[in-house]
Parts: C-alpha cells; sequence; structure tokens
C-alpha cells in the first residue's frame, strides 16, 4: 500500500509541478463557460440519427447505449495527415479492443491519422499528456487526474469506454464468515485485497456496496496485493474481501462461502478517451476525428453481443495476445462511447472519503468535454 501511495503521491506532485509552467486556451466544449474561440459547425451525419445520442442525465440501468448504423459515421480524412500517440495501461484487456481493432482495421488511417498506442501506466501518462508530449491516454479520470485538472491542467474526458453487462459479477467480493448470509454481510473492519488501491475509479462503486453493508471506505483496510495473488488471498482466508475482474470472478461464483457485493454500475461508463491540450485546443479536428473512428469501430464491431461470432472471437483473442477462452468465459463488455451527468462528481466523494481528494468537487465543465463525440455523430444539444 505504501508503494501506491508513493505513486500516487509523485504524479500528483509532478502535475502540480508542471501546472505552475503551463498555459492553455480552451476550446468551445459542452457546458465549458470558460472558451476562447468560437463554437464549431455541427453538422449532421449520415448513419447517426437519434440512436446516436442519449440524454446524459439518463442513469437507467435499462438505458441502450448511442449506436449509429454499421460503418458510421463515416470517416472524413483530414487535410493534413497527423501522429496521434496514445497511452493505456495494457494492451491484452479487453477494454482496449476497440482500440485494437481500429488501428487493425484502418479506421485511424482513414481518418488521416497515424495512431500509436503505447504501454504507460497512469502515472507517468498523466505528465506527458499535460505537457502534450502525447496526445492523448484510454485511462480514467481517476483521483490524480481530478488533481492534475485543479492544478490547473486543460485535460479533460471527451468519451466512455464501457459498462458491465447484467451478467457480469466482476467487483466486491467477501468471504462469509460461519453464519453469515449475503445479505447480512458486515464489511466494517474487514481487510480488502486489491491490485489497485485508493485513488481509482472502482472507489465509487466500491463506495455504494460497502454504504449497504455496513461498511465505508473509511472503515475498511486496503492490502495490495499483484494480479495474481487477489484471488489466492481471498481463498486462503489472507484478505476478507477483494476486488475481482474478469474472468477472476469466475472462480468463486455460485459457490457457498463467497458473496458478490457489487460492481460497477450498470449503464455508467467509468473510463474512456481522456484529450490534453493538443487536441482540446490545438488540433481539435484531429480530435473529432479520433473520436469518430473509434465511434465508428464500434458502431461496426462491437454494437451487440459481438462474443456471439465465434470467427470475431477468436480474432479478438489474437489480437489481445489472449486465450480465446478465456474471452468467452465471461459476458460481452457493453461498449459505450457517451459520459453520464455527474459522474465525475460520484467519483470525487468517493476520492474525498479516501483521503486522496482535497476541497470541493471540480464542476463537470471543469472535467468532461462532450462536445467532440457529438460533433463526431452530428448531435446539436
Amino acid at each position: 500500500m505504501r508503494a501506491l501511495r508513493y505513486r500516487y503521491v509523485v504524479a500528483t506532485a509532478a502535475l502540480t509541478l508542471l501546472a505552475t509552467t503551463a498555459c492553455s486556451a480552451k476550446h468551445s466544449g459542452s457546458g465549458d463557460t470558460e472558451t476562447a474561440t468560437a463554437p464549431r459547425t455541427v453538422r449532421p451525419v449520415a448513419g447517426c440519427g437519434k440512436a446516436s445520442w442519449t440524454d446524459p442525465a439518463d442513469l437507467s440501468t435499462t438505458r441502450a447505449p448511442a449506436r449509429c448504423s454499421p460503418g458510421s459515421p463515416a470517416a472524413v480524412p483530414l487535410a493534413r495527415p497527423r501522429k496521434i500517440t496514445i497511452a493505456t495501461g495494457t494492451l491484452s484487456a479487453e477494454y482496449v479492443a476497440p482500440l485494437e481493432v481500429a488501428l487493425d482495421k484502418g479506421e485511424f488511417k482513414a481518418e488521416g491519422l497515424d495512431v500509436t498506442l503505447k504501454v504507460l501506466p497512469t502515472p507517468d501518462a498523466l505528465p506527458l499528456l499535460a505537457k502534450g508530449d502525447i496526445d492523448a491516454m484510454w485511462a480514467a479520470p481517476e483521483a490524480a487526474v481530478m488533481n492534475g485538472v485543479r492544478g490547473g491542467f486543460d485535460i479533460k474526458w471527451v468519451a466512455g469506454n464501457f459498462s458491465p453487462d447484467l451478467r457480469s459479477q466482476s467487483g466486491l467480493w467477501v468471504r462469509l464468515k460461519n453464519g453469515e448470509s449475503a445479505a447480512g454481510v458486515a464489511m466494517a473492519g474487514r481487510t480488502l485485497g486489491t491490485m489497485i488501491g485508493k485513488g481509482s475509479v472502482i472507489a465509487y462503486p466500491m463506495q455504494k456496496a460497502l454504504a449497504s453493508h455496513g461498511g465505508g471506505l473509511d472503515r475498511i483496510r486496503y492490502q495490495q496485493l499483484g494480479s495474481a495473488d487477489v484471488l489466492t488471498a481471498l481463498q486462503n482466508g489472507g484478505v476478507d474481501s477483494a476486488w475481482l475482474l474478469d474472468p477472476v470472478w469466475r472462480q468463486v461464483s455460485g459457490k457457498p462461502g463467497y458473496a458478490f457485493l457489487g460492481g460497477q454500475p450498470l449503464g455508467e461508463p467509468l473510463g474512456g478517451m481522456l484529450f490534453g491540450r493538443t487536441l482540446l485546443d490545438d488540433d481539435v479536428d484531429a480530435g473529432v476525428a479520433l473520436l469518430r473512428a473509434y465511434i465508428r469501430t464500434v458502431d461496426t464491431y462491437f454494437a451487440g453481443d459481438y462474443k456471439s461470432d465465434a470467427s470475431f472471437v477468436t480474432y479478438l483473442a489474437k489480437l489481445l495476445k489472449t486465450d480465446a477462452a478465456i474471452l468467452r468465459a465471461t459476458p460481452p463488455l457493453r461498449m459505450d462511447w457517451e459520459i453520464r451527468a455527474g459522474t465525475t462528481t460520484r467519483l470525487q466523494s468517493a476520492y474525498r472519503a479516501q483521503g486522496v481528494e482535497p476541497g470541493s468537487p471540480l464542476p463537470e465543465a471543469r472535467t468532461v468535454d462532450r462536445a467532440l463525440y457529438e460533433e463526431a455523430v452530428g448531435h446539436t444539444p
């Protein structure tokens, strides 16, 4: 845990230091009153009708994600080719698949974008994004990101990634004590095994799950573990509870002595694309083009149950360098490029409960910009 907190502090300190020397203009983002340029013209897009946008205030778990027709929105090649570097924490996780498919299928190239996916953990990528040394991050609005924005950086969450399938049980699992039932679990004082720790977006769903079971983010004890050790520690009693990811949770699902307490909210993405000043301000055309290629990839290859296509699963497994059986073992992710209203406010509430974000929450206008994906699908608010 000490190592994790050290990385968090170092990342935040680096952002604060850079903020004292950086400045940026703001483009006309959705809901952003601090604009320095004229609003962009948004035109209707073929293949993207009413279903290509949903009200951000709709938090219904049954909301259908926005969709255009397959192959839409069509590519609009830039007048000048552009090199784009996107940092991502991994290239093997399923949630990165739309980017890898877009790269492999030439969707970025069709827009005039030469995209490189670079593996970098968030603490290392954030200062680079803030300085403009990389163009985007495929990550999440974690506490370090919020603190960087608070320090003066023009970094915004511009597109979502996914929410879980109704059948998914990726999330908080507890080892039941003798005589204890899932409905009567008391989490206060128990240990939580996690490879992510404080300051991560999972703090928000954890906060919701713990609140229903007599606990709280400040009433549990964290134990940082390697990815291969989380399940083992839960099974042998080394920790009382654990946050289990796909497909690890299947090892305890349905077995006596374990209970699933909750996971990521249905219908609410907690991560996706983050842009820095280069795509928010210096080259907005390239930013829209990048999101257009991403959205087109989702509409064409991930619109529904993409795991029902055996040949596509085989292709995806090869692309992600994983076993096709592992991909088939869990429900498909619900790919969703939109961002729900209030998500960053709820995330910040959890970060403050963990003691890793100071002060009042940042308003959504400083953390989120929906204007680029709205332009990509031709939606005018």
